[in-house]
């Protein structure tokens, strides 16, 4: 079967995402890294580019330059990868799904509700794929949760508990470092910091592995290190559409905890746990019964988590092969073989809502808001 074509815009030199999206792109052989706009300042994204070995007519100063370049050529991309700024996501993403291309795009996929409702619509008009990068959803064992809770096996589910908290900004000192600064600053972060930084990730998870949608939230927000305008630090109850109850804990001023990214989902039948500092492992509790630990690898995984496990038993797979699997899914998807597990464009403008019905909540006292998007209401 021959290669796709992967385009990244952004994702330069120096980089957090972009090795994880190079690597995960090609880790497969679904993919090969074709084009890309990697930089904001053109020479250098040019020139890193044709070092990873893009050739120099595919290796663009701008993702403008890399959009009419593209859809000119009769060996077009496939994928489009949008790294860029949170604030750019729309405008991007918007851009490439308008002509024609398959996008995935980094969270938030965009800054506001409306803009997310925007990302909708083009992808239905277009046929395009927008996906979204929750790739903390597809590693294996978190596939084996959803398919765990879809198919009985814990009973109707009651209680979800889920947190992403870590202490990496803790340090007061260290507040006006720019690389810690801008992500409590309105005019480049938006309305929300530490959670629509990480929190949407956990009521994502939350989602996917209860599949079930958040329906009403009521928020706490606070800025512990006063000098930030936005959170650093939150707290937010839900109710989802089936009657789950909610809970969701979110800072980056927990000192000792270092990535923190857990969930706990409770049933009439069964309990289960997975954290992503041991994401090989997902416990299980049956009522009455001892703790289990199921492993990756292991006989007799629900198929989804079979698919996207690569190695043996007790050997890890970590943060880029999470990301690899999404690329499988799109890439099965952009062949028309379509994965439910995929997150898209819905799935985005659910999280914008998420957010911006919680800053709400927390100005508010904490008052019950509908989280859901006028979309789907």
């Amino acid at each position: 079967m021959p290669k796709l074509k992967w385009g990244l815009i952004g994702g330069g030199e120096g980089s957090q995402i972009g090795p994880a999206h190079r690597l995960g792109a090609q880790a497969d052989g679904h993919f090969e890294f074709a084009a890309g706009a990697l930089d904001h300042r053109p020479e250098a994204g040019r020139d890193y580019a044709q070092r990873l070995g893009i050739a120099a007519d595919r290796a663009y100063g701008n993702w403008q330059d890399m959009l009419a370049g593209e859809a000119g050529r009769p060996d077009r991309v496939d994928l489009v990868t949008v790294a860029t700024p949170n604030a750019t996501h729309f405008e991007i993403t918007k851009a490439f799904l308008e002509a024609g291309f398959h996008v995935l795009c980094e969270k938030p996929m965009t800054m506001t509700v409306d803009e997310g409702e925007q990302i909708v619509h083009v992808a239905k008009l277009t046929g395009r794929i927008c996906a979204v990068n929750y790739c903390y959803s597809a590693y294996p064992m978190v596939r084996q949760a959803r398919a765990m809770v879809r198919a009985g096996e814990i009973g109707k589910i009651r209680l979800v508990v889920t947190n992403f908290s870590h202490g990496h900004h803790g340090d007061a000192t260290n507040a006006d470092n720019p690389r810690v600064r801008w992500r409590y600053d309105p005019a480049m972060a938006g309305v929300s910091g530490q959670f629509a930084d990480c929190g949407i990730h956990a009521l994502h998870m939350a989602s996917f592995i209860c599949d079930d949608e958040v329906e009403r939230l009521s928020a706490d927000f606070a800025s512990t290190i006063p000098s930030r305008v936005l959170e650093d630090d939150a707290m937010v109850n839900f109710r989802m559409a089936g009657g789950t109850v909610g809970r969701l804990w979110t800072s980056s001023v927990a000192i000792g905890r270092q990535h923190g990214f857990d969930i706990q989902v409770f049933g009439e039948t069964g309990g289960l746990r997975w954290a992503s500092e041991q994401p090989n492992q997902l416990h299980y509790t049956p009522v009455g019964g001892r703790t289990q630990i199921i492993e990756k690898g292991e006989a007799g995984l629900h198929e989804d988590a079979r698919r996207l496990s690569r190695v043996s038993i007790a050997h890890p797979e970590g943060f880029p092969l999470a990301v690899a699997n999404i690329y499988c899914d799109l890439a099965d998807a952009i062949r028309g073989e379509v994965r439910d597990g995929l997150p898209g464009a819905a799935d985005g403008v659910r999280s914008m809502a998420a957010v911006h019905t919680a800053v709400a909540s927390a100005r508010a006292g904490g008052v019950w808001m509908d989280a859901r998007p006028p979309m789907f209401r």
